[in-house]
């Protein structure tokens, strides 16, 4: 077991970071702002609010088996080439998006292609290069850090996007996001990780079927995919679906952008500081406390009379929770099944994050068109993250115990 035993050259910390950094910048903060095409795309079209409903549900769903078969690829033959093809479809599905005229092309083109882009451009593949190049005493810092600037994205994009449709249509802007996305393709070169530079793998004590067979026995990593679930119903329902809720509500677009801007800008303060947190407080305890606040924020947002100041407030308290929960999930699932497959079981757990995104986004859309109101789904919402809260204080965080000792994670 030689290539289990001899220390695995790594990138340059600094360089990993940056080129992280960058990537998940852009492939997050386009993919945050597709709530923005909701109402342009399906007035111009004339199809219903769950047509593209259903084309955001699927691109979520998409991403979430995807990430499974990203994340077996980058432990095999590293993240580069994964990324690489990702970008390109990231490229293409924008393209597709801007010239679809049905909503079965929606589907394929915002569905399929780029679900499938942001399985191989995010967290997923990200998330996998900075734990096999980052130091155990430093993995936690790395990875609040590449989640915040994941969510530096969102507020960077959010502007963007919305200038962008507002001055050159939502065809146009699409066009201007494939191309932005090209840009990408450089930082690949600076994500080559020593260890696959010749085609060359580590050794490992399992298999891809026995870890993932281990994995979805295990009761705490059940407990963690059904608390990502919650996560993707949350943030994907609000995402795609608060712009229109404030437009119903009487208040002007421009609030709306403001607001998932906001959280994006809040998100990498609360991103960053769980990275910190998660060398003094266990991943099940900053899970735990999430999942709780964000029922009592939305419950608050639901109770107090909707304005400008109280949509700023929910956004910025809401952006602290966003994808916070990202760095400890990840991290916990490093720590109790080590690195040999980690791309892989981090998908697999994202794959829950994905379903929920899948619910929150078609649900949102179905039940608005059925009954006029997204206030069922805002009651969901709350009463999941405290279903979340629970399942996640059950976590154990500990490192399984195999019966072959050659087989404890590395």
């Amino acid at each position: 077991m030689q290539g289990m035993n001899t220390p695995r050259p790594m990138l340059d910390l600094r360089q990993l970071l940056i080129c992280s950094a960058i990537l998940l910048t852009l492939s997050m903060g386009i993919r945050h702002g597709f709530g923005l095409w909701l109402q342009p795309m399906t007035q111009a079209l004339s199809w219903g609010r769950e047509d593209f409903s259903l084309a955001m549900a699927v691109q979520n769903l998409t991403w979430g088996i995807a990430g499974i078969f990203s994340g077996m690829l980058a432990d095999r033959f590293g993240a580069f080439r994964v990324i690489l093809v990702g970008i390109l479809l990231y490229a293409g599905g924008l393209f597709g998006m801007a010239h679809a005229t049905t909503p079965l092309s929606l589907v394929l083109s915002a569905g399929v292609v780029i679900g499938l882009a942001q399985a191989a451009t995010t967290y997923v593949v990200v998330y996998g290069i900075v734990g096999r190049n980052t130091p155990v005493e430093k993995r936690s810092y790395a990875m609040g850090l590449t989640a915040a600037a994941g969510s530096f994205g969102q507020f960077l994009m959010m502007p963007i996007e919305g200038y962008l449709i507002s001055q050159w249509g939502w065809q146009q802007a699409l066009l201007a996001l494939a191309t932005i996305a090209l840009f990408l393709l450089p930082l690949t070169w600076g994500l080559r990780e020593p260890a696959f530079a010749h085609g060359q793998s580590p050794q490992r004590d399992q298999t891809i079927v026995q870890a993932l067979r281990e994995a979805l026995a295990y009761p705490s990593f059940q407990w963690l995919m059904a608390g990502f679930f919650v996560c993707g119903f949350q943030v994907v329902f609000i995402g795609v679906h608060l712009p229109s809720y404030l437009k119903d509500k009487g208040l002007s677009p421009e609030v709306a952008g403001y607001a998932l801007a906001l959280i994006g800008l809040f998100n990498v303060f609360g991103t960053y500081t769980v990275g910190l947190l998660g060398s003094r407080f266990s991943g099940r305890q900053l899970l735990a406390c999430n999942y709780l606040g964000r029922s009592v924020v939305i419950s608050v947002f639901l109770w107090v009379p909707v304005s400008n100041w109280s949509v700023y407030i929910f956004s910025c308290c809401m952006g602290l929770l966003w994808l916070s929960t990202v760095p400890p999930t990840n991290g916990t699932v490093a720590k109790i099944f080590g690195l040999s497959h980690f791309s892989m079981l981090g998908g697999s757990v994202f794959f829950g994050h994905q379903l929920g995104s899948f619910m929150g986004v078609w649900l949102g859309g179905w039940l608005y068109d059925h009954t006029g109101s997204y206030d069922v789904v805002w009651y969901i919402a709350i009463a999941l993250g405290l279903v979340a809260a629970l399942f996640n204080w059950q976590v154990n965080e500990n490192p399984i115990r195999r019966q072959d000792p050659q087989m404890n994670p590395a």
